[in-house]
């Protein structure tokens, strides 16, 4: 490690002559006021990787990881530049590709009545509300956007965030504290995760999709709690499967428990309405104590959403700190987001259309035998491949046969689970899966 003398500018100057340097140097510049030089403490013995990034441990390990590819010629699949719309194709490079790395699973990102929306809301009120809700004020397509979605969730209200992430994170942070218990999927997502070491929650993960566990476990643990929130997703990101809510509901109301669902993926994909997993279980919307989502996926913008009873909305209105003490949702982004739901509940054809496209593309990998997990065929569907390298590799090359397909390598995905993931489209065409499908094939 190099000590202070090794980078010193000034090696013909004594400590004394140094200090009163910085101290006129300070004087000059209308900093500190010039005091008389003194002698200061020795420093401190501190490692290089405490205080400088580039011996920061995760960016030694970033180094290890880029230089590993390098030596196996792998280029990295990441960060490539679209310069267009990105949904069932992409253009990247000037040239256009099949794209299966999108959230547009409606194809309404781009949509003319969405991006009229947007920029009206721009001509009427800026790009920036510019401060907290809060404290700022409201703007009218603000709350236009919530009370949209609460009527159609079928809850009394709704809140929206400027990042879904951070509705997670803000919301579990601020909901819970140390006395309570979070038990969550061990597949769920890292904003609740995040969220949960935010609030001080004891914290416990159960088996994928294992309602029987956590019900057997709350039997024994219940009363060592005050509160105890359930985490489940409605349609799994990385696996494309979901729970089956009934049985949640079931023994969340027996443990006197509340129940989250973060449907951020199952808006527009799930149900004959694309009202998400309440309308794909058939249960009572209230039933849910809390209902996640985000406006970046279906509904072709940025942001999050919670949605439930009067009284968790306003407790997070006043309290969440990514609420109160962030700035509040463009009103474009919000025009955006409430144009697209208008679009999805007046065209519920493109609901059916996706599902159509996510089952027909899960039953051609499967015929190739490629192992697609536990996807169910709604929108998401992985293949399978066993290793962070493989999945680069067929990651690059399906983009050279023009086929847009991220890796998701260690540490997203357990070493063995390396994979690459599809996100389906409603505006897909059957060739494009058939011939999607024969290049993975061939290339697996």
């Amino acid at each position: 490690m190099n000590t202070p003398a090794d980078d010193d500018p000034t090696p013909g100057l004594g400590k004394a002559a140094r200090l009163g340097l910085i101290d006129r140097f300070r004087t000059r510049q209308g900093g500190a006021s010039a005091a008389p030089a003194r002698a200061a403490a020795p420093a401190a013995n501190v490692p290089d990787q405490f205080y400088r990034f580039e011996r920061h441990p995760a960016y030694e390990r970033l180094l290890v990881s880029h230089s590993a590819a390098e030596r196996y010629g792998v280029q990295s699949p990441f960060f490539r530049v679209h310069e267009a719309v990105a949904g069932a194709t992409t253009t990247i490079g000037a040239r256009q590709y099949l794209n299966f790395s999108s959230y547009n699973y409606l194809g309404l990102n781009g949509h003319p009545r969405v991006n009229q929306a947007a920029q009206r809301a721009v001509e009427r009120y800026g790009t920036s509300p510019s401060a907290s809700r809060l404290v700022a004020g409201e703007r009218p397509v603000q709350r236009q956007l919530e009370q949209a979605l609460a009527t159609f969730l079928g809850v009394d209200d709704c809140i929206a965030f400027v990042s879904g992430h951070a509705t997670n994170v803000s919301t579990i942070a601020t909901l819970l504290g140390p006395r309570d218990l979070v038990l969550h999927d061990a597949l769920i997502h890292n904003s609740v995760l995040e969220g949960v070491k935010l609030s001080g929650a004891h914290r416990r993960s159960f088996p994928h999709n294992d309602w029987q566990w956590v019900d057997a476990l709350l039997g024994q643990l219940r009363g060592q709690f005050e509160r105890v929130l359930i985490v489940v997703e409605g349609l799994y990101s990385m696996d494309g499967d979901g729970p089956d809510l009934r049985h949640f509901v079931t023994l969340k109301q027996r443990h006197k428990a509340f129940l989250m669902v973060d449907d951020a993926h199952a808006l527009g994909v799930l149900g004959a309405t694309g009202r998400g997993s309440a309308e794909h279980w058939g249960i009572n919307p209230r039933d849910v104590d809390i209902w996640m989502g985000t406006l970046s996926k279906t509904l072709a913008s940025c942001g999050g959403y919670i949605a439930g009873s009067t009284p968790l909305v306003e407790l997070l209105k006043f309290n969440a700190p990514g609420f109160v003490y962030s700035v509040g949702l463009s009103p474009a982004l919000a025009a955006a987001a409430l144009e697209a739901l208008h679009i999805l509940q007046e065209e519920p054809q493109r609901v059916a259309r996706l599902q159509a496209v996510g089952a027909e593309f899960l039953q051609l990998a499967r015929a190739r035998g490629i192992d697609t997990g536990l996807s169910e065929g709604h929108a998401i569907t992985p293949a399978i491949v066993g290793s962070s390298l493989k999945a680069a590799r067929l990651s690059n090359a399906l983009f050279e046969r023009g086929i847009n397909a991220q890796p998701i390598i260690y540490p997203a995905v357990e070493e063995k689970a390396a994979r690459i993931r599809f996100f389906l489209c409603a505006m897909h065409e059957p060739q494009q899966l058939l011939a999607t499908a024969d290049a993975l094939a061939e290339l697996i």
